[in-house]
């Protein structure tokens, strides 16, 4: 299975609700770029959930409507409530973009990588992809990419 974390663009500061917070022009190029990134690299059979908040679903947007909105994905959720709604390590699909927020998609990446859930950063509209294995009847968990629209 690959787990591919996308953190929400840049959004605004202020809104009704932090549900309700939109991104930012910035965040829509962002947005637009990572999409362009993932375009040319995960196929078309690919699974796309978002938080309900308005910022994630506006970056999902930028890959286009194929996503689905997941309540356990909403701000305050913990890093077991993000691998279980992708299904990870089996997968709900072979590929499994979850687009969220920090800090959870950030102790998401330090347990799979660590074991523990730790606070790691993770910028706005960067992925993380991950892809499960078994060595030796172990499961692993491999760091396949990050990237950050900067690096574009």
């Amino acid at each position: 299975m690959n787990l591919i974390l996308w953190r929400h663009a840049e959004a605004e500061d202020q809104a009704s609700s932090d549900l309700a917070r939109q991104l930012t022009s910035r965040g829509r190029k962002q947005a637009q770029g990572i999409a362009k990134w993932l375009k040319a690299r995960i196929d078309d059979d690919a699974v796309f959930l978002a938080s309900p908040a308005t910022r994630t679903i506006q970056t999902a947007e930028a890959f286009g409507d194929r996503y689905r909105v997941v309540d356990d994905l909403a701000p305050g959720n913990n890093a077991q409530a993000v691998l279980d709604a992708a299904g990870w390590p089996g997968g709900v699909a072979e590929t499994v973009v979850v687009i969220g927020h920090q800090p959870t998609l950030g102790r998401v990446a330090a347990l799979l990588l660590t074991g523990h859930e730790t606070d790691w950063s993770i910028k706005k509209s960067g992925i993380w992809w991950f892809q499960s294995r078994t060595r030796s009847g172990d499961g692993q968990a491999v760091l396949r990419a990050v990237m950050n629209p900067d690096l574009l």
